[in-house]
């Protein structure tokens, strides 16, 4: 594919694109806001030679949080850019940084918005997160001498298989990058594969493995599991998508079968999901209790919805067992290292393809158990709360696996300020 016809496609889409905006906005009101940001049209600060990192929604932006903090304290002199692509990452990022740093949407990768979002921020680096490729974007940083680092970089088999089909393109896109920081060995050669510059593609490691803990998270798990019942076993399943609440909640109906006094902690990936998420456990006779109720469950509760953005480590320390949900659906999973870094015992579903390397890792240290179907799960949820030790076993494991694979932020570090200098 050319970009020209890349470009033409794009303009074709447009329209397409608003009505999804529109139809989205409907569950959740955010997406009507902004529209501007996303056509490079918005009103910039004076900006000081400033550093420009994009993650799309909350769980990049998560993961970019140690990485915003380096740089908010080793470039002072700096300014920083956050950009997100979602309503939701854009609360993230305005919870955790304020006006520390200065974020906005990151526009279409249309060349004239792309144009107008460059004049506005003239970013002197670009730290773009995970796998986004985009074409007219990263054609104009290099035009413009904006180095692109492609950071805490990960392809899975399923999205290199869907670039390798528009590979002339790809191919360019890449050609632009400066240097691809790879998770791991698997991730950079899919990347070589593509086509990108094999010296460009170096292996730093997982940036979720540095993500530091708040000091006052403890207390506040503690102070949270006396609302949940301080005696009670509680499992958390958490990121949950569409078709995976149901699954979920017949294996807490089994579970409840042998120990009725088990609470599950439910926690929806997105938030517009909530009301309908509320309403399916209540439709299922399970007694609810919200997060956003502010009151502490009775005995007789079944389910706690996590319908708050911003909170899921409060809410995994607060819990026994933590099943990390996206792997129940194709989806590919989700972050497995909160709960592990925790020292909670971690189980998934067999759709891991964006976590291959991380659920192995975990599996390998004894960290994790993967389940097949919501009676496994059952199962495994009601042997590992009726065995303290285990419990205690696995956790460990898990907390010993991300310390020893820390480092990937700080072998950034050196190539940020290799690229500025």
């Amino acid at each position: 594919m050319s970009r020209f016809f890349y470009n033409t496609l794009l303009y074709l889409m447009t329209p397409l694109v608003l009505l999804r905006l529109l139809w989205r906005g409907r569950q959740s009101p955010a997406y009507w806001r902004r529209w501007g940001e996303r056509f490079g049209w918005f009103q910039a600060p004076v900006l000081d030679e400033p550093l420009w990192i994009h993650a799309v929604s909350v769980g990049e932006a998560q993961a970019a949080a140690p990485l915003i903090e380096v740089l908010l304290t080793g470039y002072p002199e700096r300014s920083l850019v956050v950009t997100t692509t979602t309503p939701t990452g854009s609360q993230r990022v305005r919870e955790l940084f304020g006006d520390r740093v200065f974020h906005v949407y990151l526009p279409y990768d249309l060349p004239g918005a792309v144009r107008r979002f460059l004049r506005r921020v003239q970013p002197r680096l670009a730290l773009i997160m995970e796998t986004e490729l985009w074409p007219n974007l990263f054609h104009q940083c290099a035009a413009q001498d904006i180095p692109v680092i492609i950071a805490n970089a990960r392809l899975s088999p399923q999205s290199a298989a869907g670039y390798a089909r528009i590979g002339p393109l790809v191919r360019r896109t890449l050609a632009d990058v400066s240097l691809i920081a790879a998770q791991g060995e698997a991730d950079a050669q899919r990347f070589r594969a593509l086509g990108a510059v094999a010296e460009r593609v170096m292996v730093m490691g997982n940036l979720k493995f540095d993500q530091t803990l708040p000091d006052d998270l403890a207390a506040r798990a503690a102070e949270l599991r006396q609302q949940l019942g301080a005696e009670r076993p509680v499992w958390i399943a958490a990121s949950t998508h569409e078709g995976e609440e149901e699954k979920l909640l017949d294996a807490h109906a089994r579970l409840c079968e042998t120990q009725p006094d088990a609470l599950l902690l439910l926690v929806p990936r997105h938030p517009e999901r909530f009301p309908k998420v509320a309403a399916l456990v209540q439709r299922r006779g399970f007694k609810l209790v919200r997060r956003t109720e502010g009151r502490a469950c009775e005995a007789d509760t079944d389910v706690f919805l996590g319908d708050t953005l911003g909170e899921l480590p409060l809410f995994y320390a607060a819990a026994d067992v933590a099943f990390v949900a996206g792997s129940l659906v194709p989806v590919g999973g989700h972050n497995m290292l909160e709960p592990a870094a925790l020292g909670v015992p971690v189980l998934f579903g067999p759709q891991l393809f964006n976590f291959v390397e991380i659920s192995s890792a975990l599996l390998a240290a004894g960290a994790a158990r993967q389940i097949g179907d919501a009676g496994q799960l059952a199962q495994v949820v009601a042997a590992l709360l009726g065995d303290p030790e285990q419990r205690r076993v696995m956790g460990e494991a898990g907390r010993q696996l991300v310390v020893e694979n820390r480092g990937a932020l700080a072998r950034l570090e050196v190539q940020i300020a290799a690229h500025l200098a």
